[in-house]
């Protein structure tokens, strides 16, 4: 029986040994700074931006209201809570664009969100969802500041 039961906790022992490998790259001091988790992943919330319900045909609060919605896009990027934003082609679902925003929970992204002069006048609207990704996907925009030549 002591056979048996020191056979099968080999067994297991072996089986997981397969299935996890040590990453020997791994830099631990890097993972902790972007709140790495053992497989270099946290969790976000992403944002789909939506049409909203405000349908004014006035195009010079239309403009001033985008022009501070991209003054926030960049704030919150410079205080690392937005770490991808971007617009959607014109399409039939009046999605307008994405964020991925460097928070935990949809509360948080919805603190941010107010801070927007275009979700604060209804301009646009959004759906929110928990999202697990790379802990580094906030790095790339060190390098995307080498290489844009116009700010928006």
């Amino acid at each position: 029986m002591r056979l048996i039961l020191i056979c099968t906790f080999l067994t297991i022992l072996s089986i997981n040994a397969k299935t996890q490998t040590l990453n020997l790259r791994y830099d631990k001091t890097l993972a902790d700074s972007l709140g790495a988790d053992i497989y270099g992943m946290k969790s976000y919330v992403l944002v789909i931006l939506k049409t909203g319900s405000n349908k004014t045909d006035s195009k010079a609060m239309i403009d001033s209201l985008f022009k501070e919605h991209i003054a926030n896009i960049n704030r919150l990027a410079a205080l690392g809570k937005l770490v991808v934003a971007g617009p959607f082609k014109k399409n039939d679902k009046a999605y307008r664009g994405i964020f991925i925003l460097n928070v935990k929970s949809i509360e948080e992204a919805n603190v941010l969100l107010a801070t927007d002069p275009a979700f604060r006048e209804k301009l646009l609207d959004a759906e929110l969802y928990q999202w697990y990704g790379s802990a580094a996907l906030g790095e790339y925009l060190k390098t995307h500041e080498k290489i844009e030549k116009n700010r928006l």
